[in-house]
């Protein structure tokens, strides 16, 4: 069993993804698609906003990230341990050691483990959360906002400039959407941090930087979910399509799939295999939404709630 996710993100203004600088603009990291550039998240800014989250839970981390140092720098309390840590078994690792190393640190964990931890250590291990790009649903629009640092003058108890400075950050509004991926093979020794994992990502935030002057939430205010035994999600993941209303009000669909699962005669999809929550469903019509659920689509106005269910069936699943 596969578990195949599309996010959607609120729009909201965002100008804190700050992968590189231009003297004193903040630069937004960008893909180019067709003739536009979209404002991107990476999958390692949510990889590492999603440790932070378990961490909070409660689970066991091996990872710590140290804010205070002059470059990022991160803590490992131990050498990799999937059945010990959430963090080593969903985002996996990479020693890097060479051929005298590993056996020194065979060594060691052949002192501080038991026999058979020791010998199935490994020096790396792939994620067991697959994820993509998260991207914006607009193009970038050349959009910049000013703001004046000011100067601290001589007297005061530290000066990290000798003038004033005016701050130039790019800035966008749009929704964000991005994929996930879990094999119920590899989520099945550990369901309750798997119910977790899911938990973290229907409420998501605190991706990328810039948290003293931008707040921006990479938690679902729609998603679709595939359960299926297929390899593939079968359709495009990132399929959440703007549609305007004639009144000019903008709402979102997933039209691949919610049109799949109602075609005719054929269906495209099996409608059993779909979960679809949050304002997607608030907006579709009584009438669609009555449908979909008797082709077996379970749907939900809450994503959060949704994840349950998924959870609860991707789990239970074989």
């Amino acid at each position: 069993m596969n578990l195949f996710a599309t996010v959607l993100t609120y729009p909201a203004p965002s100008a804190n993804y700050r992968g590189e600088s231009e003297l004193n603009r903040t630069v937004i990291q960008k893909v180019t698609d067709g003739k536009f550039d979209y404002p991107i998240f990476s999958p390692e800014s949510m990889r590492n906003a999603l440790r932070e989250i378990l961490r909070k839970y409660g689970l066991p981390s091996n990872r710590t990230r140290l804010n205070d140092e002059d470059q990022l720098a991160v803590k490992f309390e131990d050498y990799p341990h999937p059945e010990k840590y959430v963090d080593d078994y969903f985002f996996g690792y990479l020693v890097a050691a060479g051929r005298t190393e590993r056996a020194d640190i065979k060594k060691i964990l052949g002192e501080k483990r038991t026999k058979a931890a020791a010998e199935a250590f490994t020096f790396k291990r792939d994620s067991v959360l697959r994820m993509n790009l998260a991207k914006a649903l607009d193009p970038y629009r050349h959009n910049a906002i000013f703001t004046q640092s000011p100067l601290a003058v001589e007297g005061s108890a530290y000066q990290n400039a000798t003038t004033s400075a005016l701050l130039h950050r790019e800035t966008v509004v749009s929704g964000f959407q991005y994929p996930f991926a879990l094999n119920l093979d590899d989520c099945k020794p550990k369901p309750d941090w798997t119910k977790k994992l899911l938990q973290a990502i229907g409420e998501l935030n605190g991706v990328a930087g810039n948290h003293a002057r931008s707040y921006f939430e990479m938690a679902p205010a729609s998603i679709v979910v595939r359960l299926t035994k297929q390899l593939v999600a079968g359709y495009q993941t990132y399929g959440f399509r703007t549609v305007k209303k004639p009144d000019g009000e903008e709402y979102h669909l997933f039209p691949e799939v919610i049109n799949g699962i109602q075609h005719e005669p054929t269906p495209d999809y099996p409608g059993s295999e779909f979960f679809i929550g949050g304002k997607i469903v608030k907006d579709m019509a009584d009438d669609q939404v009555k449908k979909l659920t008797t082709l077996g689509v379970t749907l939900d106005r809450d994503p959060r709630r949704l994840l349950v269910s998924v959870a609860d069936k991707f789990l239970g699943g074989k």
